[in-house]
């Protein structure tokens, strides 16, 4: 699927601002590619990034949709009471707490409707019907998965590869149910494990994401049975991103450890730790996007503020060693990391 691609590494949709068309170009003319992350926008929006993305580059690329989910029944009133609280702080008011499909028939429609080359899902599984839709369209369908019975779901419905998300990954997991009895979403695998278990359950090319900031760990992935690894934290800081001036700091300075929450969206999520995190996480209901619209507000006034202890600091574990600079350096750079580590592996092995 990927054979085309100078430098097996795409850049992570990372919804909510952090990848941009300049960014998923700028990778793409480096030798990769990426997908653009239709999350959060409506479909007009989707597609004028669409035709953005077009304009800088005429390299192939991706759109990663949100597979809406169930409506949770759970009663939001005591976390909207927190919410509230919390909005004082900022002189803010907290968001309605909604449920929402994310415009996704939408923008299913755009993404057949331009073609796109590939496209992925995550938070859950597109019907059989979306997918032979794409098909005839000439997509690929990639569906983003987290455990290996997910895998096999996948492949069931006809997708043609997977993204294979660890446990290390950074922002939300890609799992298709969230247990509200597990803060992490269930039972949770690492990358390198992940990738051999659902190697041996189904037979699709498939595509490594979680912790990978360095080539080294490129290559890891590579020699694991991965045909390319996308990377969402080692680009945040890339000059083409949109990500905040509050969290480009927080990642920059370092310090602090990283932790799955459900406290900003109500969908289990690795970020920075911080005070809105430790303090609300505890009593952070399972019900997406309910708590994302809810405290949306609230988490654009503390960046208006400049403050990193009120918003969702979205990173993977291995965060404080990821790179910076133009994102054309840093797909360079992991392509040379990734050729040393091989050399060495090779040297070592006789």
């Amino acid at each position: 699927m990927f054979e085309e691609l100078r430098v097996p590494v795409l850049v992570a949709p990372m919804a909510g601002g952090p990848t941009t068309p300049e960014l998923v170009a700028a990778v793409a003319e480096a030798g990769g590619s990426g997908f653009l992350a239709a999350g959060y926008l409506s479909a007009d929006a989707l597609g004028e990034r669409i035709a953005k993305t077009r304009e800088l580059t005429s390299r192939p690329f991706g759109v990663n949709l949100f597979v809406p989910g169930r409506k949770s029944d759970v009663d939001l009133s005591p976390y909207v009471r927190r919410i509230e609280e919390e909005a004082r702080q900022y002189e803010a008011e907290p968001g309605d707490p909604r449920w929402e499909d994310d415009d996704y028939p939408a923008k299913v429609d755009l993404v057949a409707a331009q073609r796109i080359p590939f496209v992925s899902f995550t938070f859950g599984l597109p019907s059989t019907t979306d997918v032979a839709r794409l098909h005839e369209a000439g997509s690929q369908v990639i569906v983003t998965v987290t455990t290996p019975e997910e895998a096999v779901r996948a492949f069931e419905v006809g997708a043609d590869a997977l993204c294979v998300q660890g446990f290390e990954a950074g922002a939300h997991r890609g799992l298709f149910v969230d247990d509200p009895e597990h803060p992490a979403g269930g039972e949770v695998y690492g990358l390198l494990a992940l990738l051999r278990l659902i190697g041996s359950a189904v037979d699709l090319p498939l595509i490594a994401a979680g912790g990978i900031v360095h080539g080294a760990d490129v290559a890891a992935v590579l020699a694991a049975g991965a045909d390319a690894a996308q990377l969402g934290t080692a680009f945040l800081r890339a000059d083409e991103a949109g990500t905040q001036l509050t969290h480009r700091k927080a990642l920059a300075e370092g310090g602090r450890v990283t932790a799955i929450t459900r406290a900003f969206s109500g969908r289990p999520a690795r970020g920075l730790v911080n005070r809105f995190l430790t303090e609300h996480s505890p009593y952070a209901p399972s019900a997406y996007p309910q708590v994302h619209h809810l405290t949306k507000p609230v988490r654009a006034a503390a960046h208006a503020a400049g403050d990193p202890e009120g918003v969702n600091l979205w990173a993977g574990q291995a965060y404080s060693v990821a790179p910076e600079g133009s994102a054309a350096e840093i797909v360079a750079r992991l392509k040379a990391e990734a050729k040393a580590a091989q050399e060495r592996v090779t040297r070592r092995l006789g």
